[in-house]
């Protein structure tokens, strides 16, 4: 099986062992495959110079045959002039089979069975939302494309409801921040998944979730405990599912907070104190009768800069709380937490 790499990174983001579509990291890894690593798709004033180097070493060293394109013809020399070229030869099985050369990302220049890209995510300097700005566009890529296996690494703010993508669209964090996104095609993606949350971790077990998961969740009245998820479960549009799988469920379904009276194991839990529909004046002094210190403010649906309010409320206390503030409804509501 050969692989045409188009200035992508590692081949799969998954590190647990129950893989379920194990052939996203396989499609890449088959003795003697031919690696193509195209980078048209690499914009040389964003992106450090050996990143086509990085990129050629992580496909090289499972394959017979990697090649590392790009648009501009100086970037194939500057790729292995610095550090990754070292790099390279302290591994000689990569190194002699590494080669680099010049070539258009919308321009299929292999028969691969496999297409890895990573477009550029800045247009005209700042970094963009827009698949149609990516460089190159997103939509040209998947057309240049078309009925052939793809693996796209995206940003994971990106509008993915602007591409009628009929793949799986995965969302990947790593301690807790949000790092990346692919879009996986069909042929690559587990049958029956469209979107999958990839939480990685230092220091515990990774997990993922996807919308084949469950997500029949209770309307209930918020519990002792406020969950604000992953961000990859959020972003990934999973918050239903994440809920059903810890027996939680939604503070309002428009917004991602969730609720229960338990906190499920490893995640920050906030319990809850009270409830106060959002009103400054009243809320001041319900946080300087519980003397009130240091103030940790989370805001989601409503319009508040947590900074100055937290400059307006003045605390001056000893006791550390937290403010959840949020809508539920058409009402502005904070829960006054402890904050763990």
């Amino acid at each position: 099986m050969a692989a045409h790499n188009l200035g992508a990174p590692q081949l799969d983001s998954r590190t647990d062992g129950d893989d379920p579509h194990r052939r996203k990291s396989e499609a890449a890894g088959t003795p003697g495959a031919d690696v193509r690593a195209d980078g048209g798709g690499i914009d040389s004033r964003s992106r450090p110079p050996g990143a086509l180097g990085a990129e050629a070493r992580a496909t090289a060293s499972s394959c017979e045959t990697s090649v590392a394109t790009n648009a501009e013809p100086a970037a194939p020399a500057s790729a292995l002039a610095d550090g990754h070229a070292s790099a390279l030869s302290r591994h000689p099985r990569v190194t002699r089979n590494v080669l680099l050369v010049k070539a258009d990302a919308l321009v299929p220049c292999s028969t691969a069975e496999v297409v890895i890209a990573d477009p550029a995510r800045r247009a005209d300097g700042r970094r963009t939302h827009d698949p149609a700005r990516l460089q190159p566009p997103l939509p040209d890529l998947l057309a240049a494309y078309a009925g052939r296996d793809l693996a796209v690494k995206c940003a994971p703010g990106l509008d993915f409801d602007k591409l009628a993508w009929q793949g799986e669209i995965e969302v990947v964090s790593l301690d807790g921040a949000v790092r990346e996104a692919c879009l996986w095609s069909p042929g690559l993606a587990e049958q029956g998944v469209t979107r999958r949350a990839t939480v990685l971790s230092s220091s515990g077990r990774p997990w993922t979730l996807t919308d084949a998961d469950p997500d029949d969740i209770p309307q209930r009245e918020p519990g002792q405990w406020i969950i604000d998820p992953d961000g990859a479960v959020v972003r990934a549009g999973l918050v239903r599912h994440y809920a059903a799988k810890h027996r939680l469920w939604q503070l309002d379904p428009r917004i991602a907070y969730l609720t229960g009276d338990e906190v499920p194991e490893g995640v920050r839990g906030f319990r809850v104190l009270d409830r106060l529909e959002f009103r400054e004046k009243p809320l001041r002094a319900e946080l300087h009768r519980r003397d009130c210190g240091p103030l940790e403010i989370l805001v989601r649906g409503v319009d508040v800069d947590p900074d100055a309010l937290r400059a307006r409320i003045k605390p001056r206390g000893s006791q550390p709380h937290t403010l959840i503030i949020t809508r539920i409804g058409r009402t502005a509501t904070v829960f006054v937490c402890s904050t763990p």
